[in-house]
């Protein structure tokens, strides 16, 4: 017996008469629900259309007042003259982005994987002072990173790291936001499979990444995301840890496109603007990717 083939407009017209069919018989309170969260979404995605519009915005309107949110004539003028900034730099551009490719990437690793083996210490052992320490990584959430520049380039400074590449990543490592969000997707890991696991005779770090780590994907995969936008958008590494032009990353070179009040500074106002799209852009594929980890850690984080 054949399947008769449905063609695409028939499809579609039964599609939207079914979703009209869903609106009518609807709830109220969940039609409201559905029209705000909706509202809030596209308010969301405003910050990244209006990185978008500025990138292919002409110089007329880049200094446009009051600023126009979108753009009416786009031109690619600014990815050329971020292109012609780049063969002028001192520095080759491919070093700042290999600095930032190998810093991110690096940092990111480590990262996860010391919030694992933090998150599987308060989660599954038992060691004097637990409480009280992971209370300690608690407050610390509360801390903003300016609190302790100070400590962290005395740290830095004294390990002797100024001017290289752990300069930028060892100032990451410590992430409270990690441990915090692993060890709660961990407490409901049942301990019954690490016992049955130490009974076959496997240790702590075999039980750590063959049994824990599967089951906590989707904190791992927010985390990522955290880690990830933390130290590829990081500047404050390059300005207080290294010296050499060569050492700096990718955001500091974006940053110093318009710094200063020179002529050359103004007019590299749609360079600057190109170079915040090429930003954004592994943040955004990142978090496109791996947002329904994001989302199903936030949603299970607080639950016992």
């Amino acid at each position: 017996m054949q399947t008769r083939k449905i063609p695409l407009g028939r499809k579609i017209h039964l599609g939207l008469k079914h979703f009209g069919y869903s609106l009518r018989h609807m709830r109220l309170s969940t039609a409201v629900i559905l029209l705000i969260l909706t509202a809030v979404a596209l308010v969301s995605l405003l910050p990244i259309v209006y990185v978008i519009c500025n990138a292919f915005k002409p110089l007329e309107e880049l200094f446009l007042y009051p600023p126009r949110f979108f753009v009416r004539n786009p031109t690619t003028q600014n990815f050329t003259d971020f292109m012609y900034a780049t063969d002028v730099s001192t520095v080759p551009f491919t070093r700042y982005l290999f600095n930032s490719v190998v810093v991110t990437l690096s940092a990111t690793a480590l990262i996860i994987v010391s919030s694992l083996c933090c998150a599987y210490a308060f989660s599954k052992l038992r060691f004097p002072g637990q409480k009280g320490l992971f209370r300690m990584i608690t407050i610390a959430l509360m801390f903003s990173p300016e609190a302790v520049v100070i400590t962290r380039y005395l740290v830095v400074n004294r390990l002797g790291l100024i001017d290289t590449l752990w300069a930028h990543i060892l100032p990451h490592l410590a992430l409270p936001m990690g441990v915090f969000l692993i060890k709660q997707f961990m407490d409901q890991v049942p301990n019954s499979l690490s016992e049955a696991a130490k009974i076959d005779g496997a240790g702590e770090m075999r039980i750590l990444w063959s049994i824990i780590t599967p089951a906590v994907l989707p904190a791992v995969g927010a985390v990522l995301i955290i880690a990830f936008q933390n130290v590829w958008g990081d500047m404050s590494t390059s300005t207080l840890y290294t010296v050499s032009e060569s050492m700096k990353t990718l955001p500091y070179f974006v940053s110093s496109l318009t710094s200063g009040l020179t002529a050359s500074s103004v007019a590299r106002k749609g360079a600057t603007a190109a170079a915040g799209l090429l930003m954004l852009l592994p943040n955004f594929i990142i978090f496109a990717v791996l947002q329904k980890s994001m989302i199903e850690t936030m949603v299970t984080s607080g639950i016992k």
